[in-house]
């Protein structure tokens, strides 16, 4: 046997290998260690291996996806090892002492999942590959809960933002290449020629320009994904979709550290509580919930098509009868993408059969209601005709299953009364034989004159008949008609002709109903498949109603607004508001402040200064959510917005450091400020705050106001600059598309009172030591930094302080030409030199020359 289990170890690579032993999944070895510690069970030992004790633990077979689902949270990936032939047809072809026959029937890993159990039903589980091929680059995205199946072309700069968007369980790439993956495969997975003949057998396609114009990276991507689910699912390959082709431009670029930074999805504690989704979402279904999440994640950069979005919001946001109606009917629908995911992977039960009944006919009554409509939106009008057409499946399902089917199909009793009368018949045989056993036992006990007698059933004997020990002398004699089967503490057990005659008839009936029960299933399940892509669709579309709906609801519930967008970079907010932020409020019984933001062509840079506490960093993150909601299709949290569109969003808010990598604050900051100021365009919305903080007061400020400068004349994008250095306000007189802004705040009898309203002009002064003050700060401390602050401004004044010199430096662009103009004439000496070719005389001269030619710049 454990020959065995090693052959299948080496197979299963690094996975843990559950070797499947009768009614428990075995580990052995170091799996056996990993587990029992993961999954908190004991570990044993067993025989010996090399010397050894074989360490083992086990789980049992029917409790299996509760500890699998601990194992994968655990990021372990697990290979399970099943029989595939029974104890009995391994004796009967090997001889009595036969190993049973295993195989690695699946790999369960994070991104394969299909299991309802090991799923959110909220969030998508999507599974991702990098393809490469020369300079390009394109990732590959499957959910195969679901069958969704998209082809991203992008750069290297955005792949980070592409693979931050898709929040994957899993990233797969090719050995030897320097791609952030999760698990390597062997190259020739990623050939480009290779997996083109494999999506088109996948998809029985001669050519794949129907689906659109791949590159090479984007082939190679896809092929490098469906090799590895192969792999997983052991050639049950999971239900995929024809590919969606999309661009990394088709959307906002939204990096890592901007996601994190606003919460888009998840909190940077990585939960869904407190992040803009959980603040947003009203959705009723898990498909809804999943494309709303989507939705955020990737707002876009099509007009038309946001427009089009926004116009099934105000559908529902002007009608309320029909919003409820709809939501109504949508909450009571199961998640039928999930469950059609699970049927096209081989792990489907009846109940997902029922599920796709269910859900499809409340389609349908959703599609009757929507399409009476007039004027519908485009949008409605696009995804209303996906919602009906599955008439024929929907009557086929009614009749065949019965109102509520199990989740295990190998009980039976899932197939409806009627729509098998020879599957009836068995049935009808079966009971009529149970009823016949209830009359036998009554007969025995009259014939024994034994009243305790019953006729009993179990696994191993079949039907028996059991009789109290003190009673079972007569029924031991030969003429009793008796056969002895089994003495017991306290009973003895009993066979009769009469009760094998009978019982036979029951299980061989039984036997046949539970096998044309599983011939109908697999059936339904085949006729059910033949229609996955449109019941897809249909999904998609139930989804797509819900997203809106639950939007219209979240837009009354908090009196959001329509957003317009205009064909140039502007960014207009009247009234905006955080809407996490002011949920919070809301709970406590305050109420958000809200404030304007109107950047345009002459105002493009607002710098923002005020005290801590006064509400900078939630004007800034307000604003760039804003941005987000508008471009994903919903109603903003503002009185009025009027916005141009957004290719890039940028966020420097928050301090953190990433010690794992050996990257200080200080130095993550200047990394995340160095990647804006090196991608972000005219077209790009940027908020940083506090910028220069974590080194030199004097370095501090000399950052901060080179990146204000360089955004300002170079990437001239649309930005919100929260600063503590009030030196950077003279700025103003020099930058003709800067702003100067504040929050308010007052001190009244000796007390700090934060206002949170933004306001014109710089603030007067930061306040540091009222805040102080207000954070508990020790009265003594307190009043030591005031002494110590008043020594400070009285040698700025007559020294100038840190300001001093600033008014005569040049503007951002003059300054670097100047820079780059000292440089070239030391940089044209050098180039010029033949190196080899100087003596130690002619060095030194040369060495002289360069350092006057330095003194001179």
């Amino acid at each position: 046997m454990m020959a065995q289990y090693l052959a299948l170890k080496a197979e299963s690579e690094d996975c843990l290998l559950f070797y499947r032993m009768g009614d428990f999944f075995e580990l052995f070895f170091d799996d056996a260690r990993v587990a029992a510690q993961v999954l908190d069970i004991a570990l044993t030992s067993r025989g010996e291996h090399a010397g050894e004790k074989i360490p083992m633990c086990g789980v049992p077979v029917h409790a299996a996806t509760a500890y699998l689902q601990r194992l994968i949270k655990a990021g372990h990936r697990v290979a399970i090892a099943e029989q595939t032939e029974s104890p009995e047809a391994a004796r009967k072809a090997r001889g009595s002492k036969a190993l049973v026959n295993r195989a690695i029937v699946r790999v369960v890993t994070a991104g394969t999942l299909t299991e309802e159990t090991l799923l959110d039903a909220r969030a998508a589980n999507w599974c991702v590959a990098i393809g490469e091929a020369g300079s390009e680059v394109a990732v590959a995205a499957a959910d195969v809960s679901t069958g969704r199946f998209e082809v991203i072309a992008c750069d290297r700069a955005s792949l980070g933002a592409e693979l931050a968007r898709l929040g994957a369980a899993e990233v797969v790439a090719a050995e030897g290449g320097d791609a952030p993956a999760t698990v390597l495969r062997p190259r020739a997975e990623f050939d480009s020629a290779r997996a083109e003949e494999r999506l088109k057998r996948l998809f029985a396609v001669a050519t794949l320009d129907g689906f659109g114009q791949f590159g090479r990276a984007g082939l190679a991507a896809a092929g490098g994904l469906v090799a590895y689910l192969d792999h997983t699912a052991k050639g049950q390959l999971p239900f995929l979709r024809p590919p969606v082709l999309a661009a990394a431009r088709d959307t906002m670029a939204i990096d890592a550290a901007t996601r994190e930074s606003l919460e888009i999805t998840c909190t940077a504690q990585g939960q869904r509580k407190g992040s803009l989704l959980d603040a947003v979402d009203r959705t009723v279904t898990g498909a809804g919930a999943r494309l709303l999440a989507a939705d955020l994640g990737a707002p876009l950069m099509d007009r038309a098509d946001i427009e089009a979005r926004l116009d099934l919001v105000r559908l529902f946001h002007d009608d309320a009868g029909l919003r409820d109606r709809i939501r109504a009917a949508l909450r009571a629908l199961p998640d039928i993408g999930r469950a059609l995911g699970r049927l096209a992977a081989g792990r489907g039960s009846p109940r997902d059969l029922g599920q796709l009944r269910d859900g499809l006919d409340g389609a349908w009554a959703i599609g009757d209601r929507l399409g009476k409509l007039d004027d519908a939106p485009a949008l409605l009008a696009q995804i209303a005709p996906r919602l009906r057409g599955h008439g024929e499946l929907i009557d086929l399902l009614k009749r065949a299953l019965v109102p509520s089917p199990p989740i295990e199909a190998s009980d039976g009793g899932y197939i409806a009364a009627g729509y098998d009368p020879a599957l009836d018949a068995l049935r009808d045989t079966g009971s009529g034989g149970r009823r016949a056993i209830a009359a036998l036992e009554a007969t025995f006990r009259a014939k024994t004159g034994i009243a305790a007698l019953k006729i009993r059933h179990n696994g191993v004997l079949g039907y028996h008949i059991e009789v109290p020990a003190r009673a079972a002398d007569p029924l031991m004699a030969a003429d009793s008609g008796f056969t002895h089967r089994q003495t017991l503490a306290g009973v003895v057990r009993f066979n009769a002709p009469e009760l094998h005659e009978v019982a036979a008839s029951v299980t061989q009936a039984g036997a046949h109903a539970l096998a044309a029960e599983a011939a109908h299933l697999e059936d339904l399940t085949a006729q059910a498949l033949a229609g996955r892509l449109a019941i897809a669709a249909t999904a998609d579309a139930l989804a797509r109603l819900d997203v809106a709906a639950a939007l219209a609801e979240r837009a009354i519930e908090g009196g959001w607004s329509r957003p317009a967008f205009v064909d140039h970079a502007c960014f207009d907010v009247s009234g905006g508001r955080h809407p996490v932020v002011e949920a919070a409020l809301a709970k406590s019984g305050d109420r958000f402040v809200a404030n304007d933001c109107v950047l345009g062509e002459r105002s493009r840079l607002w710098l923002v200064t005020g005290p801590n506490m006064g509400g900078k960093s939630t004007f800034l993150r307000q604003n760039a959510l804003i941005a987000v909601l508008a471009q994903a299709g919903a109603y903003v949290p503002a009185a009025a917005a009027r916005l141009g569109l957004v290719d890039r969003l940028f966020s420097r808010v928050g301090a953190s450091d990433n010690l794992a990598r050996g990257r200080s604050t200080f130095m993550v900051e200047m990394v995340e400020t160095a990647a804006i100021l090196a991608q972000a365009t005219e077209r790009s919305f940027v908020i940083l705050d506090e910028v220069g903080r974590g080194t030199s007061t004097y370095d501090g400020l000399a950052i901060a106001w080179a990146v204000v400068e360089a955004i300002h004349e170079d990437n001239r994008c649309r930005c919100l600059f929260a600063t503590h250095y009030h030196e950077l306000t003279r700025l103003a007189e020099r930058c003709d598309a800067l702003s100067l802004h504040h929050v308010r705040a007052r001190e009244w009898k000796g007390e700090l009172v934060l206002l949170h309203e933004l306001a014109d002009g710089p603030a007067d002064r930061s306040y540091g030591l009222a805040v102080a003050r207000l954070a508990g700060m020790p009265p003594a401390t307190v009043s030591r930094a005031k002494a110590v602050l008043a020594k400070l401004e009285a040698g700025r004044a007559k020294t100038g302080g840190l300001a001093a010199g600033l008014d005569d430096l040049p503007l951002f662009a003059a300054a670097a030409q100047a820079e780059e103009d000292r440089c070239d004439a030391i940089r044209a000496e050098v180039e010029a030199l033949d190196v080899d070719a100087l003596t130690p005389r002619e060095a030194l001269d040369t060495l002289y020359r360069l350092k006057a030619l330095a003194r001179e710049g």
